[in-house]
């Protein structure tokens, strides 16, 4: 059976983009198969995360359109089984997207058998976001440790609680969790970042984990592969454990305390 994954938030830069290629990464490696859809058009950036941007032929828009088959605009990854990817377009804008296409789009991808299909959303609450959302089944909301980011994390939990297929149509609500990215233990404590726990008390809804500050997500994508497989890094350990969280196995929160340092770190830096 298919699920539909949409990774949102109100706000722009806050790692959405590189979520959805770490998450869906980390998926196909368990064994299913798996695309990611960006739906940034205008702006994509998903193809240059997944390492794919020279790839590009036909876009999700060519696909709605008519102007090219969908098993001609999916890229499959080279170097990881079960792993796809369907581009956005950057020389249309937004108001090519339309729920009977996307839907249309949606179904094939079901009956080509794939069993997540991660819809990777554009910043803010605009028309290409709700079209992100508009047919998911779960929700990832992405948010960074601050106010304005929560804040703008909300007003979109409202959006998957009452303008989404689901909410039109009486059925379950969608499936939500957090993830909290660009965390910092070291700033909450000196009171410069929110903490799991306030973000918790303002949102409310279940915890994936969090995402730990750390270069080794801009080098990533310089390099064009998702983090996740570079294991040794704090970050790669804590995308994957999300994603087992995510597929419902328990796992341990990690990088949400400050790690004590010992006497010979506190004496010798």
């Amino acid at each position: 059976m298919s699920k539909i994954v949409v990774v949102t938030s109100g706000k722009g830069g806050v790692g959405k983009t590189t979520t959805s290629a770490n998450i869906a990464t980390g998926i196909a490696l368990t064994g299913k198969k798996t695309i990611a859809i960006d739906f940034d058009v205008g702006l994509r950036n998903l193809d240059l995360i997944m390492g794919v941007e020279r790839r590009v032929i036909y876009d999700l828009v060519n696909v709605i359109k008519g102007e090219a088959k969908l098993q001609q605009a999916i890229i499959r990854d080279k170097h990881i089984e079960n792993l796809y990817m369907l581009p956005a377009s950057q020389t249309r804008d937004k108001d090519a997207l339309d729920p009977e296409g996307i839907a249309r789009v949606l179904e094939d991808l079901k009956q080509m058998g794939f069993e997540y299909i991660i819809c990777d959303s554009p910043a803010g609450i605009e028309k290409g976001a709700q079209m992100a959302m508009y047919f998911a089944d779960e929700a990832i909301v992405v948010t960074n440790p601050e106010v304005s980011s929560v804040r703008d994390s909300d007003r979109v939990l409202g959006l998957l609680a009452a303008k989404t297929s689901r909410a039109e149509q009486g059925g379950d609500p969608i499936k939500t969790h957090l993830l909290l990215t660009r965390y910092s233990p070291a700033q909450v404590a000196r009171g410069e970042m929110l903490s799991v726990g306030d973000v918790l008390e303002i949102l409310g809804i279940p915890f994936l984990g969090v995402i730990p500050e750390s270069k080794a997500v801009l080098q990533a994508s310089n390099k064009g592969a998702p983090v996740i497989l570079d294991e040794l890094t704090e970050v790669a350990q804590a995308y994957r454990d999300v994603v087992y969280r995510f597929l419902g196995e328990e796992r341990p929160h990690r990088f949400i305390e400050q790690e004590k340092r010992g006497f010979l770190k506190r004496i010798f830096g």
